[in-house]
């Protein structure tokens, strides 16, 4: 893969965080940029005395997939296992993909990192309705939620990424996001003390270079694993302790008349597809269509997996629906005709056809919002594993 070493990453055996003498050596590394700061001409690329420095435990976490619960074991989802050939989860290469993630030195003004977009708390997502580039301005689209990225291979609302390992490098070089070339990319890491024995435990030597940088965030994006919410508790246990309420809101989502889980399919709640889901009767923002050029592609976007999407708000490609109670009602009474409407969401079952009102009664809403609040993965959201280890 690129000339990239497996020796350490494939042997078994877990993968040790960084030595104390590599952390002697960081330290030397340190001493030698502080001294020489002011007598370097490329300011650009040279770390301050202000220099963040990402803190690992001593024993490093272990980033294995765990065993999935039974119920997730579905031919649909297993075939849309998105894990690169050449490219398997290792705890050292996790590890370094995830002080990438939170690094504020691949982009441009230093500030913006791939978690200023995709926080812990909210279920690796953002709670403003577009997030803050480098520069102060704002994405085009509502920053997707980061969860069991290993059961989906197309990226982003359009689709337009068709691996993991593409996708990961598109927002370090998109110029409101975070503004770097990868090149420049590169040489920003080159110049960290800290990157150097990172490199060399996730790949065998300390190369710094592009299609590394993307294995390992890639890695660490896969790792973040969805499986223990109250739902899949019920799963296991008959959903004995569901109430009332959410039981008739897991009923009404399954039970085809609201046909919620004919788009949000399997245990992981998504959908590989993009599909227009009647927002508007004309876009603004074609998403899929733009990407493929495609009319009969217009309005259409990825099915997001559902899972901590009561942590996820707000919703949409466009963030226009501030709570669960605002989605519920638009599938309820508020989808548009548009010539390229879903099948699922039309009277007759037809692309485009007429919109299909579906009468829910209050409680009925109330109860599918209550469902949804039990896909809350707390462990998830609290895993020091996925923490910014430039904060700890």
């Amino acid at each position: 893969m690129h000339g990239a070493s497996w020796s350490n990453a494939s042997s078994g055996s877990v993968p040790r965080s960084v030595s104390s003498n590599q952390w002697l050596f960081v330290l030397l590394c340190i001493a030698l940029l502080i001294g020489s700061a002011g007598c370097r001409k490329d300011e650009q690329n040279v770390p301050t005395t202000g220099t963040r420095m990402p803190y690992l435990p001593a024993t490093g976490y272990s980033y294995a997939l765990p065993v999935m619960p039974a119920h997730f074991s579905a031919q649909l989802q297993q075939t849309a296992a998105s894990t690169m050939a050449g490219n398997p989860i290792t705890d050292a290469g996790a590890t370094l993909g995830r002080v990438l993630f939170y690094e504020r030195g691949l982009s441009a003004s230093r500030t913006i990192s791939c978690g200023s977009c995709h926080h812990q708390e909210q279920g690796f997502s953002d709670a403003s309705v577009r997030s803050t580039g480098h520069t102060g301005l704002r994405t085009r689209r509502n920053s997707m939620h980061l969860v069991n990225q290993f059961y989906s291979r197309r990226q982003f609302w359009d689709l337009r990424a068709t691996t993991l390992e593409a996708q990961v490098l598109m927002p370090i070089q998109d110029a409101v996001e975070m503004g770097l070339t990868l090149d420049e990319a590169t040489e920003r890491l080159r110049a960290l003390p800290y990157y150097p024995a990172l490199f060399t435990e996730a790949f065998g030597d300390d190369s710094i270079t592009t299609d590394r940088m993307a294995l390992a965030l890639a890695q660490f994006v896969r790792s973040i694993v969805s499986y223990r919410t109250r739902y899949d508790e019920g799963e296991a246990n008959g959903f004995v302790d569901f109430t009332p309420l959410e039981v008739d809101g897991k009923n009404l989502f399954y039970n085809g008349a609201t046909r919620c889980n004919q788009c949000h399919m399997t245990a992981n709640f998504n959908n590989q597809d993009a599909r227009n889901t009647g927002l508007d009767m004309e876009y603004t923002d074609n998403g899929r269509g733009e990407a493929t050029g495609n009319s009969g592609d217009q309005g259409k976007f990825k099915i997001p997996s559902l899972r901590n999407v009561a942590l996820t708000a707000p919703y949409m490609h466009d963030g226009r629906f501030n709570t669960l109670e605002e989605v519920v009602e638009h599938y309820n009474s508020g989808v548009q005709q548009h010539p390229n409407l879903d099948d699922r969401l039309t009277v007759d079952g037809t692309i485009g056809g007429e919109p299909l009102q579906m009468d829910l009664s209050a409680n009925d809403k109330q109860a599918l919002v209550a469902f949804l609040r039990t896909l809350t993965d707390e462990p998830l959201i609290a895993d020091p594993r996925f923490s910014d280890p430039f904060q700890q």
